[in-house]
């Protein structure tokens, strides 16, 4: 399989590029990930207001780290012209590009008429996108959903609304807003926008192994693919994604020893940027995901839910790898 994906200039080396996931997708995962073959990264979403009010927390959110590039800034916010001060603001962060998020179904992103709430207003979407294209000079790309709900799938109208208005991509989930990330993702709404406008198209949802990355190529037609929670606690994805699209070999999953110390290298940078106080509280929610599937899995929840200190962590690590030897 050959990738042509570009992100303006830039042509990008691999297959597929981690989703921009609240309170999961940080620097640290971003950077864990693109070293492990992810194209590019995707920062969390960031509050427009909250970078026109000068919130520190949306300053620290737009952070990226140099071994991440490519990588883009995600923005968020239903007022067209907030939205082209914002994406101003972020380019002092040197991103490669900006997305505008049209599909987080958050009650509080929504209830504020951003998110997936756009999905309802399309004339305002339009606005929000040819505001931001026409005040920055980097690409702009546009996430979206399928639609609101079951009864107005709207992608496609979208889709191209965000190419008329100047956006470089836009990335497809396959489900409604009402759907959050159930039931399984609808390969066909992302076909049909394929079909429908001439700028790349990225298929999202439900990417969780090899086969699924194919099948979301095959059966929609896409350009590039998007991983998002398939990726939690297997950030080596990337590289079977790769392998398996370049030339079909299938790389097996890490022995579980590799796999506790890809999570301890994790949370040890993880707790390098946050302080160890905070950092573990961040690493808890990670060691779940690595340890999910395991022997004694149960047990390991249980037990890492109430992590304390890097060296506890450490120390279940090698007791976890220990019994699944």
């Amino acid at each position: 399989m050959v990738n042509e994906m570009k992100i303006g200039k830039i042509e990008l080396d691999a297959f597929a590029a981690l989703a921009p996931m609240a309170g999961v997708a940080d620097i640290s995962f971003r950077t864990l990930c693109r070293g492990f073959g992810a194209a590019y990264t995707v920062g969390e979403m960031v509050s427009a207001k909250g970078i026109q009010m000068k919130d520190k927390k949306s300053d620290e959110l737009l952070l990226l780290d140099d071994a991440e590039h490519p990588s883009g800034i995600q923005l968020f916010g239903d007022d067209p012209e907030v939205m082209a001060h914002a994406a101003v603001h972020a380019l002092q962060y040197h991103p490669e590009f900006i997305d505008i998020n049209m599909g987080c179904p958050a009650p509080k992103v929504t209830k504020g008429g951003a998110g997936s709430s756009l999905m309802r207003n399309p004339s305002l979407a339009g606005e929000i996108v040819k505001a931001v294209t026409q005040t920055v000079d980097i690409p702009v790309s546009v996430k979206i959903r399928a639609g609101w709900d079951k009864e107005h799938i709207n992608a496609v109208q979208m889709a191209l609304i965000a190419e008329k208005n100047g956006a470089f991509a836009v990335t497809v989930h396959g489900r409604t807003r009402d759907q959050m990330y159930s039931p399984p993702v609808n390969l066909d709404i992302i076909r049909e926008v394929k079909k429908s406008v001439s700028i790349p198209v990225i298929g999202n949802g439900d990417i969780a192994d090899v086969k699924s990355a194919a099948q979301m190529y095959e059966e929609t037609g896409c350009d590039f693919i998007m991983v998002g929670r398939g990726a939690l606690g297997r950030p080596w994805l990337f590289s079977q994604i790769n392998a398996y699209l370049t030339d079909g070999t299938i790389l097996p999953d890490p022995p579980v020893t590799e796999r506790m110390m890809i999570l301890l290298r994790h949370a040890q940078d993880i707790c390098k940027r946050n302080g160890e106080k905070h950092g573990i509280c961040e690493v808890r929610k990670h060691a779940l995901w690595y340890t999910k599937g395991l022997h004694g899995a149960a047990r390991y929840r249980r037990e890492l839910s109430t992590l304390q200190s890097l060296e506890e962590l450490q120390q279940y690590t090698f007791l976890i790898a220990k019994e699944n030897t």
